[in-house]
């Protein structure tokens, strides 16, 4: 009797390890891990200012109005002190905002996708926006969390064709997948959305619902769906390597740099043309709105060479 359930027993440990290594391989597949290979880690960096005069004024007149940005801000009711935030000021630097919610919400208007589970959510925001984007091919995928300096993303991208397929943001690594962190904002280009959107029909490749015993995080099955599609991570960089797309608040940087970097704070610390700030509270983005766009020293001339000009009918600073 004794061998019999010593016996028994083996077999169901040995089942349930062959059952956790079925589901590990049904989350990973070797086209992936080919590819993964092939693939170069490109540090995305914006036109250096002697690039930009090579520009003439009718180029950069050109360009500054074919660039625009169809923001997909992800929020749900729970948080609706840090919607209306995003409402109220970096959204409106959007060439488009549009505000895609778990559930319906009197008091701020968003699109109501009626699903709690938020990568099939965010599923539906991509595809939502690829079918109503109209002329604009660049897309900004952001929580309520994170304020946005568009114009400086904007400016990344000036020069790149949305017809190629870019995935840009904060790049981490995970084993052999390098994604782009939610958190810090996500910019693609009209390509990449388009081929994700395709990628979203194979349910074997890019499923609606993980397989895994364990919760991937949307980031990651994102980044897992673009790879299958041919698009990569690249990470957003300014001239001297600094980051653009930030996880942390301006204050969280300098306090870091404080220590790391005593003798020179501000320059170790953030980039002229960062992107993204994450992690902000609503008065720290109102804050951020005041430093960024209203504060001028009075008779300090702005030289910019390029003006990106808001859509029409907006309100914003």
């Amino acid at each position: 009797m004794l061998s019999e359930g010593s016996s028994f027993l083996k077999g169901m440990v040995l089942g349930g390890v062959f059952c956790l290594i079925l589901s590990l391989l049904g989350t990973f597949s070797p086209g992936i891990t080919s590819q993964t290979e092939q693939h170069l880690h490109h540090h995305l960096k914006p036109l250096s200012k002697e690039e930009l005069q090579k520009l003439s004024e009718n180029q950069m007149s050109e360009v500054t109005q074919q660039v625009q940005v169809y923001c997909v801000i992800m929020v749900t009711p729970k948080i609706l002190v840090y919607w209306a935030t995003a409402n109220d000021t970096w959204s409106k630097h959007c060439d488009r905002s549009v505000f895609y919610s778990s559930e319906s919400a009197k008091a701020l208007e968003a699109v109501d996708l009626q699903e709690q589970d938020e990568w099939a959510r965010l599923r539906k925001a991509l595809l939502h926006a690829y079918e109503n984007a109209g002329g604009l091919r660049w897309f900004f995928i952001a929580r309520p969390t994170t304020f946005a300096i568009i114009e400086n993303l904007k400016y990344l991208v000036l020069v790149k064709d949305p017809s190629e397929p870019f995935y840009i943001g904060h790049v981490q690594k995970s084993g052999e997948l390098e994604y782009v962190e939610y958190e810090s904002g996500i910019v693609l280009s009209y390509e990449a959305l388009k081929r994700l959107v395709g990628m979203f029909k194979d349910e074997s490749k890019c499923p609606e619902r993980a397989h895994a015993l364990w919760k991937v995080s949307e980031e990651k099955q994102l980044a897992t769906c673009l790879k299958y599609s041919g698009v990569f991570a690249e990470n957003g960089e300014d001239a001297q390597g600094k980051e653009l797309f930030n996880k942390k608040t301006v204050g969280m940087l300098i306090s870091d740099s404080m220590v790391q970097n005593p003798n020179d704070v501000v320059e170790a610390c953030c980039s002229d043309m960062a992107i993204t700030f994450s992690g902000m509270n609503p008065s720290q983005m109102q804050v951020m709105m005041y430093g960024v766009y209203r504060l001028r020293p009075y008779g300090h001339n702005f030289h910019d060479s390029l003006t990106f000009l808001p859509p029409k009918g907006s309100d914003n600073d």
